[in-house]
């Protein structure tokens, strides 16, 4: 048996098979938010996203198979190669949605900001993981937090920039979760949170546009029952509301005209990706929802437990980030449907429609599962041998 057919064998399975799962309710649940139009290029966005599934199997693999210790010396140049793609983006990009965030690469577009998020998680690992072996100094926690921090700045606020604000929150939850796992003491971590806290409002008012303001207030009036525009900056959210709350235990049913997305109340654009839970929940009710969000709590739960047998700490700050970044989609996703955040363009893993976001997820549930592959040194393992039973 070669080693890499060995390496093959050895995967997380249950995992993988989670992944084809929720894959595959992707693809329906694009085609069930498109199919009613003929006449759009919408109908055919669930065949597209079959091919970039295909591409993220490719990339799945190719990182499962390979030891991730890679990434100890290329995590620092694969962080630099998404600053420079944010970059060329902020030059020459195109915008979408109020959104500078998509750079087109020949005929494909690229959202720069999932790579760079990407590399964000392995130089964060290998910054947290090395740089104490570098010098006596650097084993201080101050200065490790504010490498870190500094790491993971200087990409959020160019996201910021870019007007992606969804993209630039998951930066705040995969971050916190790196720095717990990488062994900084709580008061230092307690200190960074309340001066974050004291430039909020700052935040608020002189860094958000006044279109990102809106969603925020709006979400709450609504949640404090005051009068709103619903034809106006509360669309969406009124909407959304209307489509889960009238679904029920059972939902509407596939290829129901009576859907508000088959009536048009959610647009197009947005109900195959941002809106995508809202299609589903309509569809198949609080159940269909309910089974959708225990697929990926299954998800989570199998990535921490290949945390927990990781070999070194570099495995588990790589897994740590990729846990942290899939539950920020979940959370802000779902919870901008359901009126528990504000709504910002951000996609669902897996299920939403896009090229970029599918393909970097399956790449990094492929360390994931390279973390679990290679939990034991192979080269280290050396058959006992087989003991003599003692004489009487």
């Amino acid at each position: 048996m070669t080693p890499l057919f060995r390496k093959f064998l050895g995967l997380n399975w249950l995992l993988f098979a989670n992944m084809v799962a929720l894959l595959i309710v992707g693809v329906f649940a694009i085609y069930s938010a498109s199919w009613m139009r003929e006449e759009s290029f919408l109908v055919v966005k669930w065949r597209t996203q079959v091919v970039y599934i295909l591409a993220g199997f490719v990339a799945f693999f190719a990182t499962a198979l390979i030891d991730y210790k890679w990434v100890k010396k290329l995590g620092i140049p694969f962080y630099l190669l998404g600053i420079i793609a944010l970059l060329l983006t902020v030059l020459v990009g195109t915008e979408i949605h109020n959104s500078k965030s998509w750079l087109q690469v020949g005929p494909v577009t690229v959202q720069t900001s999932q790579i760079a998020i990407c590399g964000g998680i392995t130089g964060m690992a290998v910054v947290l993981a090395y740089l104490h072996k570098l010098h006596p100094v650097l084993r201080n926690p101050f200065i490790r937090l504010m490498v870190t921090g500094c790491i993971a700045s200087v990409p959020l606020l160019m996201v910021l920039a870019q007007g992606d604000f969804g993209s630039a929150f998951v930066w705040i939850p995969v971050t916190a979760v790196m720095i717990l796992l990488g062994n900084i003491p709580f008061r230092y971590i307690i200190v960074v949170l309340l001066v974050g806290t004291l430039f909020m409002p700052y935040l608020f008012f002189f860094g958000l546009k006044d279109y990102q303001k809106d969603r925020i207030t709006v979400q709450y009036k609504m949640l404090r029952g005051e009068k709103v525009n619903i034809r106006d900056e509360a669309y969406s959210a009124h909407n959304n509301l209307m489509a889960i709350g009238s679904a029920g235990w059972t939902g509407k049913g596939f290829k129901n005209e009576d859907t508000i997305n088959n009536k048009g109340f959610i647009t197009p654009d947005t109900a195959i990706n941002d809106f995508i839970f809202v299609v589903f929940a309509e569809e198949q009710g609080f159940r269909g929802g309910l089974f959708l969000l225990a697929g990926f709590m299954l998800m989570l739960l199998q990535s921490l437990f290949v945390a927990f047998y990781s070999r070194d700490v570099l495995g588990r700050l790589v897994v740590g980030g990729v846990v942290a970044l899939v539950f920020a989609h979940i959370f802000q996703n779902v919870g901008m449907n359901v009126l528990l955040t504000p709504i910002t363009g951000i996609p669902l893993p897996l299920i939403s429609y896009g090229g970029t976001f599918v393909v970097i997820t399956m790449f990094l549930l492929g360390l994931v599962q390279s973390v679990w592959v290679h939990r034991i040194e192979h080269e280290e393992i050396i058959e006992r041998p087989d003991t003599e039973i003692p004489s009487t």
